[in-house]
């Protein structure tokens, strides 16, 4: 991370003192925590609030991606450039005179890091060390044995350990990309100037907000997919509502195209070749950003001396409570999870101190298995998903009935002017039982949570259609649907019943 400005500054003051001093290991440690973003903090944070003598060994900056090169900055950015859309969208609502405006960038960029740095007291050193009792050690840890990790010249034991080392952006073996010179999400948020033409090669959930955000800053974007849906994990339906507003944002969006070599120099202009269906074009661009996924961070760190079992695709090999090869090595997060989400890390760390620490035997142990996890991209509109998709059931040959409402049938969101959309909660066949959900509009991403607590608590499609919900609110949506499948249990048959029923009461 360079230090671009004060709010630069403080942040690594806090995340990253360049004064630190680590402390002298204090014996045989309860849990040593390897890594510190979201799924080291939340385990650190939590056992030593049990009681528990932890340490937290991190060789970068506290708060990890999240906080430093992920979802703060990346959303931060996102707001400057959705603000930008609906100025150029007011006139449609009567305000007269916005013009649409136009962005500085830098402008931009100064209040992201501002944002980040305010954010950061929650992920401090000080506030680790000082108000929750965790020995921090800043530098290379590595497994020297099976109960015992290295840092910066001491040795720490430890009972129970946890790996949260997180992963990195995935680089593809492209000639000439490393020559060129390229971005990722670890320097992209390091740009001073709005790149002319930008090539964003990934159409996943970063791939897309990027190139959404620089396009409506006033970049020319080009969206390179190899897969013929970006976002290939949504709802087609979804993907094809975000593919038609990229294209009115000004994005250029290639699927089924690959990137087949760069030609360039660092701060030069640089020409891609893309390849699409045996044709090949030059694309001249300014600046790369490679968005085509992440890679666990398993290098380095002596796994193979603690007997933990791990590769570079999967990354930690883990089973259904976290538990590594190593009995008493547990890892959380992305390093090991096919969920690389913050939210998802948050939830799976705190399973891990209660199985790490506090279960006896098989009895009282968390299971990722058991975990509703739903996520979202943070696109305009947002796309947000909970539990089966409709491809993933058919694939598990889970019989599902779909029930779905389009926004443009939803007064809130016909009276804000943002009716585009749609929520679909997937149930089982004969049932209520919720087994996913996909809200795609504005608000998604608030929406799905309702969703997810339904899903997880057993709470059938049809019990929602009682819960009473504020109007005007987009979350009517959710009870219409429960209304709707009600519906589908009113059958002639009961229906004539019913009547039969009142003819008599007259």
């Amino acid at each position: 991370m360079l230090s671009h400005s004060d709010s630069d500054r403080r942040l690594l003051d806090l995340v990253h003192p360049s004064e630190w001093h680590n402390p002298s290991s204090r014996g045989r440690y309860n849990l040593v925590v390897v890594g510190a973003g979201t799924a080291g903090l939340v385990t650190a944070a939590g056992a030593a609030g049990l009681g528990a003598r932890v340490a937290l060994v991190e060789r970068a900056e506290l708060g990890g991606d999240c906080l430093n090169v992920g979802c703060v900055p990346s959303k931060s950015l996102l707001r400057s450039a959705h603000a930008a859309a609906e100025l150029r969208e007011a006139e449609a609502l009567g305000v007269r005179g916005s013009g649409g405006g136009s962005v500085d960038f830098a402008a931009a960029m100064d209040r992201m890091r501002a944002v980040r740095a305010r954010i950061a007291p929650n992920d401090s050193a000080a506030r680790f060390s000082e108000e929750l009792g965790v020995d921090v050690f800043f530098g290379e840890g590595r497994f020297s044995g099976r109960r015992q990790l290295e840092v910066a010249g001491e040795t720490l034991k430890f009972s129970k350990a946890v790996i949260a080392t997180g992963a990195r952006a995935a680089v593809p073996p492209i000639p000439g990309l490393e020559e060129a010179g390229y971005l990722t999400n670890e320097n992209v948020f390091d740009l001073e100037v709005l790149p002319a033409r930008l090539l964003v090669l990934g159409g996943g959930p970063l791939g897309c907000e990027l190139a959404q955000s620089f396009a409506r800053m006033g970049a020319r974007v080009t969206l390179v997919e190899l897969a013929d849906q970006f976002l290939p994990r949504e709802d087609p339906e979804a993907a094809q509502l975000l593919f038609e507003q990229l294209e009115r944002d000004g994005v250029e969006v290639r699927l089924s195209t690959s990137l087949g070599r760069v030609e360039g120099t660092p701060g030069g202009e640089k020409r891609a070749l893309l390849t699409r269906g045996g044709s090949e074009e030059s694309v001249a661009c300014d600046q790369i950003l490679v968005a085509v996924g992440r890679a666990p961070n398993v290098d380095g760190i002596g796994l193979e001396a603690a007997g933990v079992v791990h590769d570079r695709l999967r990354g930690v090999h883990v089973n259904d409570t976290f538990r590594t090869t190593n009995p008493n090595i547990y890892a959380a997060g992305d390093v090991c999870m096919a969920h690389k989400f913050t939210h998802a890390a948050d939830f799976a760390a705190r399973a891990v101190i209660q199985n790490a620490l506090f279960a006896v035997g098989p009895f009282g142990r968390k299971k990722h298995s058991e975990m509703t996890i739903p996520w979202c991209t943070y696109t305009d509109p947002e796309i947000a998903q909970v539990g089966l998709g409709e491809a993933e059931a058919a694939e598990q040959g889970v019989e599902i009935e779909t029930f779905t409402r389009p926004f443009s049938e939803v007064d809130r969101a016909i009276a804000d002017g943002r009716d585009a959309g749609f929520v679909k909660i997937r149930v089982a066949r004969g049932s209520d039982r919720i087994l996913g959900a996909t809200v795609a509009g504005y608000g998604a991403s608030d929406l799905i949570g309702e969703i997810a607590v339904a899903q997880a608590a057993g709470l059938g499609l049809g019990a929602l259609a009682a819960v009473i919900h504020p109007y005007p609110s987009r979350a009517e949506a959710i009870r219409q649907l429960g209304d709707a499948y009600n519906r589908t249990r009113l059958t002639p048959g009961v229906k004539r019943l019913f009547k039969r029923y009142l003819d008599f009461r007259r």
